[in-house]
Parts: C-alpha cells; sequence; structure tokens
C-alpha cells in the first residue's frame, strides 16, 4: 500500500528552524591585545567579555572542545544583532598560521552591514592603513567588502544598499528551486532527494 503521508522534507518544512542564528563564532589568535585593539579600535565592535578559561576545561576531563591549553585568553565582541565575536588566545608559537581553504577551516567571517555601517567600516580602514577590496557586487543586490584581522582571518561585510537599514540576509540568497535545481542536478543526487532538500524553497 502505498505512502500517503507526508514527506520527511515536507515534515520539516512544517516545523520551526532550529536556531536563532549565530550566537558566537570562536577564533584564534597568538595576541589577545593585538586582536582586541583590531576590533575595538579599528572595525568598531565592543569587547563585552574578557576572561580567562576556568583550570580543568583545557587538558583536564572538563575539556568541552576548548582548545587543548589550560587558562587561555578567550574574548567576547559585539559583532551586532545580538551576536558575538570570539577570540581564544593560543600560546605563542605553538600552532602554524592556518590555510583558510584546508577542509575543515574557516574560509572567511562574513557580517552584515546597513550601508553607512559599510562606509563607516571603510573610513575605519582607511584611517588605520588596513588593505581591503570593494565594495564589489557579489550578488544581485548584495555587495561586500573584504578585509584581514591580524591574525590573517578574512572578513566579509555584507550590504544590501536598497534595504537601507533593513537588510534581509536570508531574502538577499534565496532562491527558487527551479534555480536551485540547476545547480543540484550537477551533483549527480537523485531526484528523490533534490525533492527533499528544495522542499522550504519558493516555486
Amino acid at each position: 500500500m502505498p505512502n500517503t503521508g507526508p514527506s520527511p522534507a515536507a515534515e520539516s518544512a512544517a516545523t520551526a528552524l532550529p536556531s536563532r542564528g549565530i550566537h558566537h563564532l570562536a577564533l584564534t589568535t597568538e595576541d589577545m591585545q593585538m586582536t582586541t585593539d583590531f576590533f575595538v579600535n579599528v572595525v568598531g565592535m565592543p569587547l563585552v567579555h574578557a576572561m580567562k578559561v576556568p583550570p580543568g576545561v583545557g587538558t583536564g576531563p572538563g575539556n568541552r572542545g576548548n582548545p587543548p591549553y589550560e587558562e587561555i585568553r578567550h574574548y567576547f565582541f559585539d559583532m551586532g544583532n545580538d551576536s558575538l565575536l570570539a577570540y581564544f588566545e593560543i600560546p605563542k608559537g605553538v600552532k602554524k598560521q592556518s590555510d583558510r581553504d584546508d577542509i575543515g577551516g574557516m574560509q572567511h567571517c562574513a557580517f552584515s552591514v546597513t550601508p553607512d555601517q559599510l562606509e563607516a567600516l571603510r573610513q575605519r580602514l582607511d584611517a588605520a592603513g588596513v588593505e581591503y577590496d570593494g565594495p564589489v557586487d557579489i550578488l544581485p543586490g548584495l555587495v561586500s567588502m573584504y578585509f584581514k584581522d591580524p591574525n590573517g582571518v578574512r572578513m566579509e561585510a555584507c550590504c544590501q544598499p536598497e534595504e537601507g537599514d533593513n537588510p534581509n540576509v536570508i531574502g538577499s540568497v534565496l532562491q527558487t528551486k527551479a534555480q536551485a535545481r540547476l545547480e543540484l542536478e550537477s551533483t549527480g543526487a537523485s531526484e528523490e532527494w533534490i525533492q527533499q532538500v528544495t522542499a522550504t524553497l519558493p516555486e
């Protein structure tokens, strides 16, 4: 007898999304003072919490995924819209510089900005002598500016000029089922799978 109930994809589409977005993004540095100076005084992200990781969390049984070093610095910066950028300070010289294109690495960190914020950031970077690319068009209605933090982490500021002070992040990249299908079919995946992963997209 055929299954006439809703598909797993349809059921998933009817439920709430699994999160509210980014709580914090945790990166690494060898020099917390340098990193703090950059994000507070150049980028303009306020420092909101400065701590050292409690004893036993680095190499002891209480480690919950922290870098394996005891009592290292862990600072948090206000990225805007109730989200945080965080850094761990790794002991100097014990780790190599990361390649952002490594599998499992972080290619870049992008944050949403209004047109005024984008211009203010451009002026801050100019004043600090920090090189950047852009603003450049990356998608219809979406422009970005790229720069690196002092640790070599690539940062992106994304702006939707026509949206003014109310950017719509999801809307800036949202595709229809047909648009997504053009790419998904090139993966060689089954039709059933393509239908499942595009179930929530508009027609």
